[in-house]
């Protein structure tokens, strides 16, 4: 199977401080890639550097097989990659709809074409099952954590997306809306997208990955199937690096 999104041997640095040293990282479509690292591993680098917020020094992006460039982030939306960021960017004082179209509103004419973004917001939250949102008129300020996180996440693939990239989409979330936020993370992936899974959570991880790759101190220690791992061999190699019940060393 050819990723749909790969990078190899990605280096950054930021002045005399390397952050990422060769790294190796893919996505498959219908998969959910859960990428995990401590504090300062380099995970929110990584996928900047993917998302086009920072330049690569060296290393190159594929995209369905074939290179590409990312000079900015309307480089990597125009290739189909979405990023959901742990601050989410809504704003509370706008509807969903209003949030979902932010930036790119559909126009007829000079006026505002709402009915057309109405529509289009309903079934994208719809195609997604998404039935915890009584109204798609709701200011984001009344919404739930988890209601708030749901409306991010199908604001990222009202676009055509192809990858979806999510910053610890569950953090500070309750146990029953976190459980939401998983189930349509999962339906993401079986709807064929590639969803990449940025968590410190391993009950998550393990919940919904197919794969997990594993960050230490800016080099990939593992990318391996969830199914061919354990609890204790990911966390060893987020913390040292290496596990040697998966034969892998740093």
């Amino acid at each position: 199977m050819t990723p749909l999104l790969e990078v190899r041997g990605i280096d950054k640095s930021f002045g005399p401080v390397q952050v990422l040293h060769d790294v190796a990282f893919s996505a498959n479509a219908g998969e959910v890639t859960a990428l995990v690292g401590d504090n300062g591993a380099g995970k929110s680098t990584l996928v900047k550097c993917i998302g086009g917020i920072y330049p690569i020094d060296s290393g190159e992006i594929l995209f369905d097989g074939k290179p590409v460039h990312v000079h900015g982030p309307r480089d990597a939306a125009a290739l189909g990659i979405e990023i959901v960021y742990q601050d989410l960017a809504l704003c509370d004082n706008l509807d969903i709809v209003q949030n979902m179209f932010l930036g790119r509103e559909r126009r007829r004419g000079i006026m505002l074409d709402e009915a057309a973004m109405e529509e289009q917001a309903q079934e994208t939250l719809t195609g997604l099952s998404v039935r915890t949102v009584k109204s798609i008129r709701q200011q984001v300020s009344s919404l739930s954590g988890g209601q708030r996180q749901t409306v991010a996440i199908a604001k990222a693939v009202l676009w055509n997306s192809k990858v979806v990239i999510l910053d610890e989409p569950t953090a500070a979330l309750g146990v029953a809306q976190t459980a939401q936020v998983l189930e349509l993370v999962r339906r993401l992936a079986d709807k064929g997208l590639a969803v990449v899974l940025i968590s410190h959570n391993m009950n998550d991880v393990f919940a919904v990955s197919d794969r997990i790759a594993a960050l230490y101190l800016g080099r990939m220690a593992a990318q391996v199937r969830t199914a061919d791992v354990t609890h204790a061999q990911v966390v060893e190699l987020i913390t040292s690096g290496r596990s040697g019940d998966l034969g892998i060393t740093q």
